[in-house]
């Protein structure tokens, strides 16, 4: 029987109860992705240990594997993220952004570059001010890039020309030009296509190549900001499957 003892660096994204004082830890893991685990650390102790199994915490966790289950036999806070549980509005957008990446990441595959953009994150929400919802479409925007369904916003997604884009696709997968727009308004009504004022294309193009820490300043407007998360959330639930998250309703 092959037994694997290792220790990692996680994120939890989410705790549930079970039976005879146990809990099963759904940890996003730097070394093996996103994983399940079990454990029996009790939680009414308020050791550290008990403390790094509460979802937002970034800490490091000893692990046991045995066939196909994990188990949980130690952990460490690094970082538990607590003020981010003193602010409604954060907690709620950081809950949103954590079943998010859930059900983006697949089974036991390791994703460094969205672990590295997940804390980043959580260290942001933790200490910004205002503007959260920007800081939530900036992570959203990177996350479809590191999944690889990014819209393509250089060029037109139909006829490949360099042109200025008019609207912006979900089903075609980016930005169509004036004149590939127009033919298309005779051949279908599509609802997953916008128009791209308000600088969205801009936006996106700004959220895509800088790092979460260069937007902490950062604020969109209330209708440009909701125009881009129905793009968005309609973007994932297209490409990714993902769609009527839990935490989509509280914000």
């Amino acid at each position: 029987m092959k037994v694997l003892l290792t220790d990692t660096e996680g994120i939890v994204l989410r705790q549930t109860k079970t039976s005879y004082g146990r809990r099963m830890i759904l940890l996003f893991s730097s070394k093996y992705g996103k994983i399940s685990a079990g454990t029996s650390i009790g939680e009414k102790r308020k050791t550290r240990a008990a403390l790094a199994l509460r979802p937002f915490t970034y800490g490091r966790y000893e692990l046991f594997k045995n066939r196909d289950s994990y188990n949980i036999n130690g952990a460490d806070v690094l970082n538990s993220h607590y003020k981010i549980g003193e602010d409604v509005d954060k907690y709620l957008n950081g809950a949103y952004v954590l079943e998010f990446t859930e059900r983006v990441l697949p089974e036991e595959e390791s994703s460094p570059g969205i672990f590295a953009l997940l804390k980043d994150f959580l260290d942001l929400l933790e200490t910004r001010d205002r503007g959260i919802g920007t800081l939530v479409l900036a992570y959203q925007v990177k996350l479809l890039k590191y999944s690889g369904v990014m819209p393509i916003l250089d060029r037109c997604v139909v006829c490949g020309g360099k042109k200025p884009p008019a609207k912006l696709s979900v089903e075609d997968g980016g930005m169509i030009c004036a004149e590939c727009a127009e033919s298309m308004e005779n051949l279908r009504r599509d609802t997953l296509i916008y128009d791209v004022g308000f600088g969205i294309v801009d936006i996106l193009e700004y959220f895509m190549t800088n790092p979460l820490k260069r937007l902490e300043n950062i604020a969109l407007k209330e209708d440009v900001g909701k125009l881009l998360q129905k793009i968005i959330r309609e973007y994932a639930a297209y490409y990714l499957d993902v769609a009527d998250l839990k935490s989509e309703k509280l914000i």
